[in-house]
């Protein structure tokens, strides 16, 4: 069985973006590796890749979704988001981060992927996270960076 891995928005943006060349190396690598997982995403991701100024980046951006299970936002998903702001997790300006994370859990992902060390890759967050999860019966999840996986 493969792992289910979900991908929030950075790990797509991260293949074209030429400011961080390590990172950039460390996502063209797990991308070649992604055959060995089952890869998702969210329409939430789908939405902020579609803000990308570049218009030929963000053609790139979006071909990058062609082959991947991109999960609709539901009305769960959303509830879940409010419950991890209401608990402190995340900030209203952090939602679409708690969102991804809702999502992720809610469609049964082993990992949520991200280059977001700030909001997401950090342990702390994920304490708060899983604790809040285990307290509504949900799962837990792993949230790494792509050279982690």
């Amino acid at each position: 069985m493969k792992l289910r891995v979900y991908l929030d928005t950075s790990v797509f943006s991260a293949l074209y973006d030429d400011r961080v060349t390590d990172r950039r190396a460390e996502t063209e690598e797990f991308w070649e590796r992604r055959g060995q997982f089952e890869i998702a995403t969210s329409e939430l991701a789908r939405e902020e890749l579609a803000e990308t100024p570049d218009t030929a980046r963000r053609t790139l951006l979006s071909q990058l979704l062609d082959g991947i299970t991109v999960h609709a936002i539901s009305p769960e998903m959303r509830k879940l988001a409010a419950s991890y702001l209401e608990a402190g997790t995340f900030t209203a300006v952090t939602y679409n981060d708690a969102l991804h994370v809702a999502a992720a859990v809610l469609t049964q992902q082993d990992v949520l992927l991200s280059w977001n060390f700030k909001h997401l890759v950090n342990r702390r967050r994920r304490a708060q996270i899983n604790e809040g999860n285990i307290s509504l019966g949900l799962p837990t999840i792993e949230i790494v960076a792509p050279p982690e996986i």
